[in-house]
């Protein structure tokens, strides 16, 4: 079973699970999971080979579709789920569509991509923990991420205390062309789906439209302005107010 940090109290409403992408951890969503909960409970994981949950030697989608799965039992979820964590979403609808009520993917496609971060892995692989005690020790030997919240997000996942990565990166590295990817599915998820983009992202582009219907054919779609792949960090505000929106119908 996956690591879970729960959220409110379970209401006569779908609880919503929140499945979180590539090098993220359920605590990154605790303010949007938190503040969703003001009326169903909110589920946030760690999906695997991340956080506190369990290293596996494998990382595919179907793999962490199971795994949400676990998590979600026999009651229906609304799950939301973000760019790998989106693809994980939209494995678990169009395979086990009875576990989801309704779906909500943040700025991935059901595509595959060839943008690797197997250069991140690099970045945290060169990082020597022997003698970091706070995290602003390892942020100075991350500075080939020119990126400052490429960074800061980085070190999210960075255990000072046991001096440790709290991220499976033989695994991730492994299985990067599978994180990249997506699997040939055949069938459809027919109930409510919800593809929410950063307006200054790429990921989710006009060509992909045709697929995520023929895949997802009651699927909407919207963009939040002036945000990016990472939109919920960006412009939480706006974002929970379409998820809430969507939700609430």
């Amino acid at each position: 079973m996956l690591n879970t940090i729960r959220h409110g109290l379970p209401t006569d409403r779908p609880p919503l699970l929140i499945a979180h992408g590539l090098f993220g951890s359920a605590r990154n969503w605790g303010v949007i999971a938190k503040r969703l909960s003001t009326d169903r409970q909110v589920v946030a994981v760690d999906m695997r080979n991340h956080g506190d949950s369990a290293w596996h030697d494998t990382h595919s989608y179907v793999d962490l579709a199971a795994d949400l799965a676990q998590v979600i039992g026999d009651t229906p979820h609304d799950v939301l789920g973000h760019s790998m964590g989106g693809k994980a979403a939209m494995v678990l609808a169009l395979t086990d569509p009875t576990r989801l009520r309704r779906l909500i993917v943040a700025d991935i496609a059901p595509v595959a991509y060839d943008h690797t971060q197997a250069h991140l892995i690099a970045a945290m692989r060169a990082v020597d923990l022997s003698g970091v005690t706070r995290r602003s020790d390892a942020a100075a030997q991350l500075m080939q991420v020119p990126d400052d919240g490429t960074r800061s997000f980085l070190l999210q996942s960075l255990d000072t205390a046991d001096k440790r990565w709290t991220l499976n990166l033989d695994t991730l590295e492994a299985e990067m062309p599978k994180i990249l990817g997506f699997p040939d599915l055949s069938g459809t998820f027919d109930g409510p789906a919800f593809f929410l983009s950063g307006a200054e992202s790429d990921y989710v582009r006009p060509e992909h439209r045709a697929t995520i219907k023929a895949l997802f054919p009651q699927a909407r779609f919207a963009r939040i302005p002036d945000a990016h792949h990472w939109l919920h960090a960006e412009k939480p505000r706006e974002f929970e107010a379409a998820v809430r929106a969507f939700l609430d119908v």
